[in-house]
């Protein structure tokens, strides 16, 4: 719920400091920090945040109130300090799937978040770490390094603050607070579109580039040059040859008709599906007035628009069979905090309150997600929960009933159906026909299709879909998107010596003889500490600050002692570094008392898995996996035939073991079953 000023200072036992959203981050807003990220962090916290009186898991919070200016209402940012010595989580899965499974483990780690619009006036709960209902969740370890984990706008949760906003505030906190590297991995949607498609085909980045978010790495092997010749072969489609190809197809005549309305309304030329797709989303952030004038000249009316009943059979036939699977069997397999008896009573809860709806609304029994939840929590109090079943939720089997959701036409919003079925119709492939496909055109008839230029963004969707989703007679255009949406790893970075203030920052990495480096650091070594010194600093007292950063920041390093840098043996330690090195440099640093047997070494954990899959991927980059049970080497579930719906099977051999173990039989096609251990020929 929303608060104003005057009712988060009454909340308050001292009167708060209140700074305005919209300049928060600001130079000089709340203050300029000049240290690296743990100092400024830590000067933030003390200068900018009051601290609560409760604690999260043994974790002390901050809370930093934020008004939006426009309306006056007041909202609070929460700065929860981890220490990763005592967390149950010491490992930072994030780091692994960004790459930088390598770092050193950080001693801290620092979540900002901006709750969702109805829990501002909530104490934060124990959960809240594995939420994607945030405002604003971003996670950074106290070497600057960090995660932006969740943002919604409007559309995510948001009553007053859209997407861009919220980003905007991010931003400007990371700057003002000089962190080093954030990464993002973006799965942002506008309905329905993946925006890393639609903004890299219009603007050859992704929605995060506008903040310079930029390619970090890519899933399935796939490399940074890949990406960008990807984006290039979409973007720079020919509109004339987009007509030409689909104008023996259902969709050429409408197709035909946007792309003309909007040439005839730009002021310039359109070529290419970069030159249309930009146009469109311009005039999408004009005024409505404004748009409508603009499109005045280009409204054209097709002269044979498609009919209820041809997009009707058309929606039908071009419908897969989908898979269903019994909720059961995956609540015992699932990855998850909770065991499969409380999966399957959430499921049970979930079920009921879609009977009932189903039962007093005369049979219309769509509900959306937010009734689920709050529907399923008058019997369920953790929402956490909730939550991850309602996400697992589509395509199964519970009790009699199999459970559905889909996109409601009219009102665009996530909604959960289901279908009462005989207890004989288990079978793995069902057509949707029998089951969602005509209860839902009963319920929502297919709309009448909208003149080109009526609505933007259907004009944008339709080309989306159409073009690069659906491109006919070749290839090409299909794997270039599959590889855009295949990359979804970014990362910002800041650089250290951009500063115009006359300090002098070096970033000081670590040397160890060859004999430590093989018997006790497995991985390649992570980037230096930052330190940040007076003018005329001495190389004794860089010594020193590097000393107490690395001791300050890093779990195996509590201990360590700074023998010399790299390059200064014949320079004095009182001498000043002014004329001996350039700020900004890399400075290398030897030392001795490393902790040899803790376990905090890196954020990757201690595990020495290997990652080696046909799709050329060595690490792991978050997609879902699964490790042969001969070699144990980790591969791609989807590079190995195996759809993310499915359940990985319980026994896997991988195509090279299958080959070496048995060659006489190798021209045949193995799969396996999810239902025992035994080979299917």
């Amino acid at each position: 719920m929303s608060i104003t000023i005057f009712e988060a200072c009454k909340k308050r036992e001292r009167k708060p400091k209140i700074y305005a959203f919209h300049t928060f981050g600001d130079p000089g807003c709340p203050l300029d920090f000049l240290g690296p990220f743990r100092d400024n962090i830590r000067l933030f916290l003390n200068e900018c945040g009051e601290i609560e009186a409760y604690q999260v898991q043994g974790m002390p919070i901050w809370c930093t109130m934020l008004v939006n200016e426009n309306n006056g209402v007041a909202l609070p940012l929460f700065t929860v300090e981890e220490s990763v010595k005592y967390s149950i989580r010491p490992f930072c899965d994030h780091c692994r799937c960004a790459g930088w499974s390598h770092h050193f483990v950080s001693k801290r780690r620092y979540h900002l978040i901006i709750p969702i619009d109805d829990e501002w006036n909530k104490p934060l709960e124990g959960r809240l770490f594995d939420l994607q209902t945030h405002l604003m969740y971003g996670l950074i370890h106290s070497n600057g390094f960090g995660h932006l984990l969740c943002i919604n706008g409007l559309e995510g949760g948001s009553k007053s603050l859209c997407g861009r906003e919220i980003m905007d505030l991010w931003d400007r906190i990371c700057t003002s607070l000089r962190t080093r590297k954030i990464t993002v991995v973006d799965l942002s949607k506008k309905r329905s579109m993946d925006l890393r498609l639609l903004h890299g085909v219009a603007y050859e980045h992704s929605w995060f580039g506008r903040w310079n978010y930029k390619f970090h790495r890519g899933s399935f092997g796939i490399s940074e040059h890949q990406y960008e010749t990807a984006i290039e072969v979409l973007g720079s489609l020919n509109l004339e040859k987009i007509v030409d190809d689909f104008i023996n197809t259902t969709e050429g005549e409408q197709l035909k008709h946007v792309v003309r309305i909007y040439r005839d309304a730009s002021e310039t030329k359109l070529t290419t599906l970069r030159d249309l797709l930009r146009f469109m989303l311009a005039l999408k952030a004009r005024a409505p007035v404004q748009r409508k004038a603009i499109l005045a000249s280009g409204t054209i009316i097709c002269s044979n628009p498609p009919t209820k009943s041809t997009c009707k059979r058309k929606f039908l036939a071009t419908e897969k069979p989908v898979k269903l699977r019994k909720f059961s069997p995956f609540a015992v397999n699932a990855e998850s905090r909770w065991p499969s008896r409380r999966l399957e009573y959430a499921a049970e809860v979930i079920v009921e309150a879609l009977k009932e709806k189903k039962e007093t609304n005369n049979g219309r029994i769509g509900m959306s997600r937010q009734e689920v939840r709050d529907a399923a929590r008058l019997h369920i109090g953790d929402t956490g929960l909730l939550d991850f079943v309602l996400k697992s939720l589509n395509n199964f089997i519970v009790g009699n009933y199999v459970v559905r959701r889909a996109i409601n036409p009219f009102t665009r919003v996530l909604e959960y159906t289901i279908d009462e079925i005989d207890d004989g119709a288990t079978s793995k492939e069902v057509s949707p026909v029998n089951f969602r496909m005509l209860q839902r055109a009963k319920i929502y008839p297919p709309p009448p299709p909208l003149s080109p230029g009526s609505d933007v963004y259907m004009d944008i969707l339709f080309l989306y879909r159409t073009v690069l989703e659906g491109y006919p007679l070749t290839e090409q255009v299909g794997l270039a998107t599959r590889i855009v949406l295949d990359c979804k790893h970014f990362v910002k970075e800041w650089p250290s010596n951009d500063m115009a203030d006359e300090l002098l920052r070096f970033e000081c990495g670590l040397i160890l003889s060859p004999t430590d480096f093989e018997s006790f650091l497995t991985r390649p070594l992570p980037p230096g500490e930052m330190v940040v010194l007076q003018p005329y600093a001495t190389v004794g007292e860089l010594k020193m600050a590097a000393e107490s950063a690395m001791r300050d920041t890093y779990c195996l390093m509590e201990r360590f002692e700074v023998m010399e840098l790299e390059g200064f043996s014949e320079v004095k330690d009182g001498e000043v570094l002014f004329g001996t090195v350039e700020s900004g440099a890399q400075v290398w640093v030897r030392g001795t008392g490393l902790d040899m047997v803790t376990e905090l070494r890196y954020e990757g954990g201690a595990d020495n898995w290997t990652v080696d899959c046909s799709c050329g991927a060595k690490d792991d980059d978050g997609e879902r996996m699964v490790a042969c049970d001969i070699c144990e080497v980790w591969q791609h579930t989807r590079c190995d035939g195996i759809d993310d719906s499915e359940a990985p099977p319980l026994l896997f051999v991988c195509e090279r073991c299958r080959t070496s173990l048995m060659p006489q039989l190798s021209g045949f096609d193995f799969s396996y079953s999810n239902d025992g251990d035994e080979f299917l020929l």
